[in-house]
């Protein structure tokens, strides 16, 4: 019998920073409903979706509390997943996460899976978190570092239904391990959720490659480790910073089966062939047969290459 999930990715666009939380939970519900009525079986929404990108800034400890959420959901976040619940749509939420582990505060940059009935199925935290503590001179401010610390989670992979899901957040989908370690755990389906600067000041010459260096590391992943991906940015001018577009989804193919066109609130939607991930691995990808873990012992042993 054929499988197939159908996807949604909900593309924002800029929440600023004077928005309050009702009303961005209110576009992300509208979006939803959108998902819903086009035949989405599982959506996601953008990393940090409940808030501007608040690590452009030098914050006082005071000023950041307002971006966190100490449980989700919450009184403001609710309606969310009461829509979840009501169109029978399952969704993928990225947001700003603060716990108290053992009397000690901890923050992190989260994506939620929610599923049908509006409940948790699982969370991860931010693997490759960038950026500095402080501002550096000559470079995008881009304090990321600052609010948050590297995920605690690993790279688990969850059940939607009968269907075996992974999540992945913004700088994560330019690293290949992010896909290898889901595609290792069993993942059919990467959700990611970005928030990615059009331009870099340290980096002026490559502007004109933004958006293909967006789109090229997720779909070799997405080849190179026979993966569906949908991915959801938030885009356009936010608190004065222009943030790209180009949501999307991608075939285990590693072509685009279907972007966004604009940089605001779209959804896009695509009915994804889950049969086409074995196709690829009879083709291109045996894993089993081929693969040489015992080779491949430096990947995990040493973090770059050695200097000079």
């Amino acid at each position: 019998m054929a499988r197939s999930l159908t996807l949604a990715v909900c593309q924002t666009g800029p929440v600023q920073r004077a928005a309050s939380r009702a009303e961005t939970v209110g576009r992300l519900v509208h979006l939803l409903e959108q998902a819903a009525a086009a035949g989405a079986d599982l959506a996601v929404f953008p990393e940090l979706a409940l808030t501007t990108f608040f690590p452009r800034w030098m914050l006082d400890d005071d000023e950041i509390e307002a971006f966190y959420e100490t449980s989700c959901p919450g009184p403001e976040t609710q309606p969310l997943y009461d829509a979840a619940r009501r169109l029978s749509v399952g969704f993928a939420l990225g947001y700003a996460e603060r716990v108290v582990e053992n009397g000690r505060v901890r923050r992190f940059n989260t994506m939620d899976l929610i599923g049908r009935d509006g409940a948790l199925v699982g969370r991860y935290r931010k693997m490759h978190v960038p950026g500095q503590e402080t501002p550096e001179p000559g470079t995008t401010v881009h304090l990321e570092r600052r609010y948050f610390e590297p995920g605690n989670v690993g790279f688990p992979v969850f059940r939607f239904g009968d269907v075996r899901v992974g999540l992945a957040l913004c700088n994560d989908r330019r690293w290949p391990e992010t896909y290898r370690m889901l595609c290792l755990g069993g993942a059919e389906v990467a959700l990611i959720g970005y928030n990615t600067p059009m331009l870099l000041d340290e980096a002026p010459a490559l502007a004109h490659l933004r958006m293909f260096h967006n789109h090229l590391p997720m779909q070799a992943g997405a080849y190179q480790n026979t993966l569906w991906v949908a991915a959801a940015a938030k885009a356009g001018s936010e608190d004065g910073q222009a943030l790209i577009g180009g949501s999307c989804i991608i075939a285990p193919t590693g072509e685009i089966a279907a972007q966004a066109l604009s940089i605001g609130d779209e959804v896009v939607v695509y009915r994804a062939d889950l049969d086409l991930i074995s196709a690829c691995r009879r083709v291109n990808f045996d894993f089993a047969r081929y693969r040489r873990p015992a080779e491949y012992r430096l990947i995990a042993e040493r973090a770059g290459p050695p200097e000079d």
